[in-house]
C-alpha cells in the first residue's frame, strides 16, 4: 500500500484512475492504432494478390475494413486518455497487442478458406507473429501468393516485435515508449544505442531491414524467383521459418541457398545492437562479447558432433554432412524452423544435442527464441562460483559478463526464470499427454513452441505439419508460443491478481 501511495503522490494521473492502476483508455488507444497498422499490412497483401490477379484481393480488403472499424471503435473509447503510460499499461499493451494481432490476423486464412477452422487459423497466425514457424498447412504450394505473403509478413513483423514496429512508424507514444519497448524486448539486458528509445528502435530496424534486403538479393542470385526470395528473407532474418514450399529450403536442393540461409539465421541470432555497432566500425564490441563467443562455440561444437555422426552412421559425404548438420543445428539453435533434412533419421545422440540447441536459443536482443545464451552463461558462472566458494568460503566471487559484475538480484532472477521455464515445459508436456499425444511428440512440440522453434520430433518432425494435433493442443501450444516470445513474465503477470489491485 505504501508503494501505491508514493506512486500516486508523484503521479496525479494515477490518482484520477479511481481504484485502478491500469489506464484503460491509453490501452484502448494504442491497441486501436495498432489495429490500423495491421490494416496497412492487409492492404499490402491485397496489392500482392491484385498483382497476381487472385480472388484473395477482396478477402484482404474485407479484413482491412474490419480492422479499421474495430480500431476506430477502440480509439473512440479512448477519448480523453492521458498520454502518460505506466509499466503496468506497457505490460498489458505488449501482451494484448500480440493476441489482438493474431485474432484479427487469422481472418485472411479463415475467410479465404485457406484453413478449415478457427483453431487452425489462430495457430497459424500466432506461430507466424511469434516467429515459431510451425504450420498446420499440408498444401502450402497450392496457397495464393497473397496468403503466402501474409504468412511471411507475420514473420517479418514478429521478428523484432509488433510494438517496436509501431514505435518506428508511429512515434506517438511519447513517454510511454520506454514502457512499451521494455515490456516487449527480450533478454536479460538491452544495450542502449541511443538515449531515446524511438531512435534506438529505428537503428535496430535499420539493421534488420538491411540484412533482410541483402538476404533477398542473395536468394535471387542463388536461383529463387523474386517472390520466393522476398518471403524467405523475411523468414531467415526473423528466424521465423515460414516457407512458400512444403519441402522448405530443401525444395531448391542448392548448397548455395543452404549456406546463405545458415549465415542469415546465425546473423538473426546475434544481438542486433552489436551488429549495429559493428556496422558503425566498432568491431571490437562484437569480437569481445562473451555471449557471442558462447553462442558461436555452441553452434560449432554441436555442428561438429552432428557432422561426425552423419559421416559414420548415415554414410554422408564430408561436405554434405557438414552442410546438413550446420543448417539443421542453426535452424533449431536460432529457433528459425526452415529445414533441408529430416533429423529424426539421424543418430539418436544428435537428438539430445538438437534438443539442447532448441532450449538454449540465440543471444539476447536477437530475433531468436529459447532461454538465451546470456542466461545460460550466467548460470554456468554461478555454478562455478559455488564450487569456488566451497574451497574459499570468505572469497567475494561476483558473476562477471564482459568484465562487468552482474548484481545478485539479476542472477537470482535468471535462476527463477530457468525454473519457471522448465516448469511450464513440464506442465505443457503433461497437458498434451492428457490429450492422448505420445511421450516424444508432446515433449518436443512443447519445447519447440515455448522456444519459438517450429520443428519437433516424432510425428511433427520437418517431414510433417502440425495439423494432426487436436484443437485443444493447438490452443495450448499457441499460448506457449506467446509466453515464449514475450519471455513469460510479461504474459503471466496478467494472471497475477495483485497486478490488477491497488498494492
Amino acid at each position: 500500500m505504501e508503494g501505491f501511495i508514493a506512486e500516486t503522490q508523484y503521479d496525479p494521473s494515477i490518482r484520477r484512475r479511481s481504484k485502478s492502476l491500469i489506464n484503460r483508455k491509453i490501452i484502448f488507444r494504442v491497441l486501436g492504432i495498432l489495429l490500423w497498422v495491421e490494416t496497412t499490412m492487409f492492404l499490402l497483401c491485397a496489392a500482392v494478390s491484385w498483382i497476381y490477379k487472385e480472388t484473395e484481393t477482396f478477402t484482404f480488403l474485407q479484413c482491412a475494413a474490419i480492422n479499421t472499424l474495430v480500431g476506430g471503435l477502440l480509439v473512440l473509447l479512448s477519448r480523453g486518455a492521458e498520454r502518460k503510460m505506466s509499466k503496468r499499461d506497457g505490460y498489458c499493451i505488449a501482451s494484448l497487442s500480440w493476441v489482438l494481432f493474431s485474432v484479427f490476423g487469422m481472418l485472411p486464412f479463415y475467410l479465404s478458406g485457406s484453413v478449415d477452422s478457427i483453431a487452425n487459423a489462430f495457430f497459424e497466425t500466432m506461430s507466424g507473429f511469434t516467429t515459431t514457424g510451425a504450420t498446420i498447412m499440408d498444401n502450402i504450394e497450392s496457397q495464393s501468393h497473397g496468403i503466402l505473403f501474409w504468412r511471411s509478413l507475420t514473420n517479418l513483423i514478429g521478428g523484432l516485435g509488433i510494438v517496436s514496429f509501431a514505435l518506428v512508424i508511429l512515434p506517438i507514444f511519447n513517454e510511454g515508449n520506454v514502457q512499451l519497448f521494455s515490456a516487449e524486448a527480450t533478454g536479460v539486458t538491452q544495450n542502449r544505442l541511443h538515449p531515446k528509445i524511438s531512435i534506438m528502435v529505428k537503428q535496430l530496424w535499420g539493421v534488420y531491414l538491411a540484412l533482410t534486403a541483402l538476404c533477398a538479393i542473395l536468394y535471387y542470385v542463388g536461383g529463387m524467383n523474386g517472390f520466393d526470395a522476398i518471403c524467405h528473407s523475411f523468414a531467415a532474418i526473423a528466424t521465423g521459418g515460414y516457407s512458400t514450399k512444403q519441402a522448405s529450403i530443401a525444395y531448391w536442393n542448392s548448397p548455395f541457398i543452404e549456406y546463405v540461409t545458415a549465415f542469415f539465421m546465425f546473423a538473426g541470432s546475434l544481438n542486433f545492437g552489436l551488429i549495429y555497432l559493428t556496422a558503425k566500425g566498432k568491431v571490437s564490441k562484437m569480437l569481445h562479447d562473451e555471449e557471442t563467443h558462447w553462442f558461436l562455440w555452441s553452434v560449432l561444437l554441436i555442428t561438429a558432433a552432428c557432422t561426425i555422426g552423419l559421416i559414420i552412421y548415415n554414410g554422408y559425404g564430408v561436405e554434405e554432412a557438414f552442410r546438413k548438420a550446420l543448417f539443421q543445428v542453426m535452424t533449431v539453435h536460432s529457433s528459425c524452423g526452415l529445414s533441408t533434412d529430416d533429423y529424426t533419421n539421424w543418430p539418436l545422440f544428435t537428438w539430445v544435442l538438437l534438443i539442447f540447441a532448441m532450449l538454449a536459443g540465440g543471444c539476447t536482443g536477437s530475433t531468436a527464441g529459447g532461454i538465451k545464451a546470456m542466461r545460460l552463461q550466467m548460470m554456468a558462472k554461478g555454478i562455478r562460483n559455488c564450487f569456488r566458494r566451497m574451497l574459499h568460503p570468505n572469497a567475494v566471487l561476483p558473476v562477471r559478463i564482459n568484465q562487468q559484475s552482474i548484481s545478485s538480484n539479476t542472477v537470482l532472477t535468471v535462476a527463477f526464470f530457468l525454473i519457471l521455464y522448465i516448469s511450464i515445459i513440464l506442465i505443457g508436456w503433461l497437458a498434451l499427454m492428457m490429450l492422448g499425444i505420445n511421450f516424444v511428440d508432446s515433449f518436443s512440440t512443447v519445447v519447440s513452441s515455448i522456444g519459438n522453434v517450429g520443428l519437433a520430433f516424432g510425428n511433427y518432425s520437418p517431414a510433417y505439419s502440425w495439423n494432426a494435433l487436436p484443437d485443444a493442443a493447438k490452443w495450448i501450444l499457441s499460448f506457449l508460443m506467446l509466453v515464449g516470445r514475450l519471455e513469460m513474465y510479461c504474459v503471466l503477470l496478467l494472471f497475477y491478481s495483485s497486478f490488477w489491485k491497488n498494492r
